[in-house]
């Protein structure tokens, strides 16, 4: 079994981690000789890396749509030791009309993307504070930043999340403690293959949602320019970063999208700047 280098072992804790960006990150750190506490909705998901790194890796079992399931195994996490890394990386889409989306998808998704990963962060920050100091990583997306039909709820979820972290790290910069934003954009993870999709209405078929969806049907990560096992590397850089960035855009697509609709956003901004002051008293 490989053996930690000579730095301080930092122990991690990672949701999502059964495929995908969530288990090449703990792959990558349980490598580089780190304790990982992973959380996954099977058990025999990581039975591989068990197998290699031994009692390094704790697996936790979790639904995250279940908050006295996140509260019990954030506490036995807790309890066992001090976390220095928390990572929020379980997630997935439903893609189709808002129309078309029932309430049970649109509350599974704000349920995932956005309340799991407030209720862990808060969970993790008086530990945090108490230790001095700590990292947490919210894997967000280019879907934070950007929107596009079909993703509604996804939206909705990683922009809630965007803006819950970047309220939160001014909060507790003062403690040492840093929260980052990973914007990965088209990444070969399999997460394609794993959309659910509403039930299409004939209103919806023949426009941009109807578009979308046809393309998302038929992609494959074959098309996805991202390779999750750099991701998980830069992720793991910026953990040793003294100063980490609030935002990291991973993937030329992520840049190139955020970089255009903050442009948009920008330029329509300053067409509204006289209406914007004219709303103020005269007096």
């Amino acid at each position: 079994m490989p053996t930690p280098s000579d730095k301080a072992v930092r122990q991690w804790f990672i949701t999502g981690a059964s495929g995908g960006l969530g288990r090449h990150l703990t792959g990558h750190a349980l490598q580089r000789g780190d304790r990982v506490t992973a959380t996954v909705r099977h058990p025999a998901a990581l039975e591989d890396l068990h197998k290699t790194y031994g009692d390094r890796l704790t697996v936790e079992i979790l639904d995250l749509t279940r908050p006295a399931d996140v509260d019990q195994v954030v506490g036995r996490t807790l309890r066992s030791g001090p976390v220095d890394i928390v990572v929020n990386n379980a997630g997935y889409a439903v893609v189709g009309a808002a129309e078309e989306m029932t309430t049970e998808q649109i509350r599974d998704q704000i349920e995932v993307l956005l309340l799991a990963p407030m209720l862990i962060t808060r969970a993790f920050l008086k530990p945090m504070r108490e230790q001095g100091g700590g990292r947490i990583i919210q894997i967000s997306s280019m879907g934070g930043q950007i929107a596009t039909p079909t993703h509604s709820s996804y939206h909705a979820g990683k922009w809630g999340l965007e803006g819950f972290t970047e309220s939160v790290s001014r909060e507790v910069a003062d403690f040492n403690i840093h929260l980052t934003l990973v914007e990965p954009g088209a990444t070969r993870t399999g997460f394609a293959s794993a959309l659910r999709y509403t039930t299409e209405t004939a209103a919806y078929r023949d426009n941009a949602v109807g578009r979308t969806r046809r393309y998302l049907e038929a992609a494959d990560d074959s098309v996805f320019t991202g390779d999750p096992a750099k991701l998980a590397a830069a992720i793991y850089d910026t953990t040793s970063h003294p100063n980490p960035p609030l935002r990291l855009p991973l993937g030329s697509d992520t840049y190139d999208a955020i970089h255009t609709a903050l442009t948009r956003r920008l330029t329509a901004l300053e067409t509204q700047k006289d209406l914007a002051a004219s709303v103020a008293f005269t007096h």
